[in-house]
C-alpha cells in the first residue's frame, strides 16, 4: 500500500502530522512513540521574541472537548534553532515549524532566518485566537486570516523570504472561510491548514467566573469535528493546492472522513493529551481501512466523497 503524499515539495511518508502545540518539540513523547512514524511533526509556534503567554489557568476540560488560552508561550527564535532544532534534526521525519509574528516584517523575517537544512516546512499561525494578534494595515477582524487582503499581504511577504513549503493555518472563527483560503492560495501558499480552535468559554458556575483567566479561549476535540469537517470539504472544492484537516481527530475512523472530504493530510492534535500513541494508532488504521477495502495508494481515497 502506498501511503505517501505530497504537499508543495514537501514529500510524506504517510498523511498523519501532529499539530502544533500539541507535540511540543517531541522531546516529551519520544520515549512514548516511535516519532519517526509520522507523516510530519509540526512544532509549538515559535515568535521572533520571547512570550509569557497567558495568565493561568489556561485549560479547562470541555464536554467532548477542551479550552486552551496558552497564548503562544515560547522562548522565541533564537532559543529555538539553538536549543530545540539540533535535537528535532536528529528526528527522521520532516519537520515543519509554526510560526506567530506581530508584523508583515516579522513573518518575513522569521521565515528568512527558518530557512535552514533540516527544516521541511514552514506553518504560518494566522490564526490563533489566545493571543493580541497582528494588525496589518487596512486589515478587518481581529485576527490575520479573518480578513483576505491580511492573509494575501502576510503569505505574501513570506513567500518573498523562502523556498520552503508554506502551510497557511486558518481560522474557523469567519463567514467565509473559503474566501480567505482562496487568498492564501493566491499569495502563493501551497498548502492550507484547517480547522484551527473555536473561540470559546466556561464558567464555574460556583465562583461566577470564567474558568480561563483570559476569559475566553480556543476549543478543541470532538465537539467541533463535524464543523471543521464541513469546512475542510468546502475549501477542498475552493482551492486547487492541499489542503490539511484538523479539528477533532481522534480516530482513524475521523481521520478517513477527513481524506474523503477532500483532505491530503491531516492533523492530530487534541488526542495526543489523551492517547500518546494516537498519531501512530491512527496510522495504523488507515492502513487496515486500505488494506479491507483493497486501495492501494491513499491518493485514490482523498476527495472520494459520493455526493
Amino acid at each position: 500500500m502506498n501511503t505517501a503524499i505530497s504537499l508543495g515539495t514537501l514529500r510524506l511518508k504517510n498523511p498523519v502530522l501532529v499539530a502544533s502545540g500539541t507535540f511540543g518539540y517531541a522531546e516529551e513523547f519520544k520515549n512514548l512513540i516511535k516519532v519517526e512514524r509520522l507523516g510530519a511533526l509540526v512544532t509549538k509556534t515559535i515568535t521572533l521574541c520571547p512570550r509569557q503567554g497567558n495568565l493561568p489557568p489556561r485549560i479547562a476540560e470541555t464536554p467532548s472537548g477542551m479550552l486552551n488560552s496558552i497564548g503562544l508561550e515560547n522562548k522565541g527564535l533564537d532559543n529555538f534553532i539553538k536549543e530545540k532544532l539540533p535535537h528535532l534534526k536528529k528526528l527522521d521525519t520532516p519537520i515543519v515549524v509554526s510560526i506567530a509574528g506581530e508584523s508583515l516584517n516579522e513573518y518575513a523575517e522569521l521565515a528568512k532566518k527558518l530557512s535552514l537544512k533540516g527544516i521541511s516546512a514552514l506553518e504560518l499561525n494566522l490564526s490563533c485566537p489566545n493571543i493580541k494578534a497582528a494588525k496589518i494595515k487596512n486589515q478587518r477582524g481581529t485576527l490575520i486570516s479573518q480578513d483576505a487582503s491580511a492573509t494575501y499581504k502576510v503569505i505574501k511577504a513570506v513567500r518573498r523570504s523562502t523556498k520552503k513549503t508554506i502551510i497557511a493555518k486558518l481560522t474557523p472563527n469567519v463567514g467565509d472561510i473559503s474566501l480567505i483560503a482562496r487568498a492564501a492560495e493566491d499569495a502563493g501558499a501551497d498548502s492550507i491548514s484547517l480547522v484551527n480552535t473555536f473561540l470559546a468559554m466556561s464558567i464555574d458556575i460556583k465562583s461566577k467566573k470564567p474558568k480561563l483567566a483570559n476569559i475566553t479561549g480556543g476549543l478543541s476535540g470532538p465537539a467541533i469535528k463535524p464543523i471543521a469537517l464541513r469546512m475542510v470539504w468546502e475549501v477542498a472544492r475552493a482551492v486547487k493546492i492541499p489542503v490539511v484537516g484538523c479539528g477533532g481527530i481522534m480516530t482513524a475512523s475521523d481521520a478517513i472522513e477527513f481524506i474523503i472530504a477532500g483532505a491530503r493530510a491531516v492533523q492530530i492534535g487534541t488526542a495526543n493529551f489523551v492517547n500518546p500513541k494516537a498519531a501512530t494508532d491512527i496510522i495504523l488504521g488507515i492502513k487496515d481501512y486500505m488494506r479491507i477495502n483493497k486501495i492501494t495508494n491513499i491518493n485514490k481515497l482523498i476527495g472520494s466523497l459520493k455526493v
